[in-house]
């Protein structure tokens, strides 16, 4: 009888409310992780941010507006080339000259350059550090224009 009742009595070392170390260190490795993957995945956020959507620098830029076209494959964009002269001849003559490649988002902007061609103009254009591709081709995307 006096052995049935040792056996049956729990040892008093080791009680059901307490962990083993083994499934501790297994907590601590899954909390480590998850930590882990959370980071990750705020540094790619972070990454993908800057890279695509940052505006990284804006401003003005003048010129003829030399072509501006409707394109893509999949995703149709519009997209201009602005000549910017930088030294001219007589009768306005361009000598030297520098080409300007933007991208339009907004279809009520699209049309107003679209009647703009040949023409000389300042855009306001806002660079970002990678085109998107249903952005556009280029990282500069112009936001307003005006004819000069």
């Amino acid at each position: 009888m006096i052995n049935k009742i040792n056996k049956m009595t729990p040892d008093p070392e080791i009680t059901p409310t307490q962990k083993s170390r083994g499934s501790i260190i297994k907590r601590k490795v899954r909390n480590f992780f998850k930590w882990l993957i959370a980071l990750i995945v705020i540094a790619l956020i972070i990454f993908f941010y800057m890279r695509y959507f940052y505006t990284y620098s804006d401003g003005y830029r003048a010129g003829l507006l030399q072509k501006f076209s409707r394109k893509g494959t999949l995703f149709k964009t519009y997209e201009g080339e602005l000549v910017l002269s930088s030294v001219s001849g007589n009768n306005s003559t361009v000598i030297a000259s520098e080409k300007f490649y933007f991208s339009v988002i907004l279809d009520s902007l699209a049309a107003r350059l679209d009647t703009l061609q040949g023409r000389s103009v300042i855009v306001h254009y806002r660079q970002k550090n990678s085109p998107v591709f249903w952005r556009g081709d280029s990282p500069y995307v112009v936001d307003g224009v005006k004819p000069r």
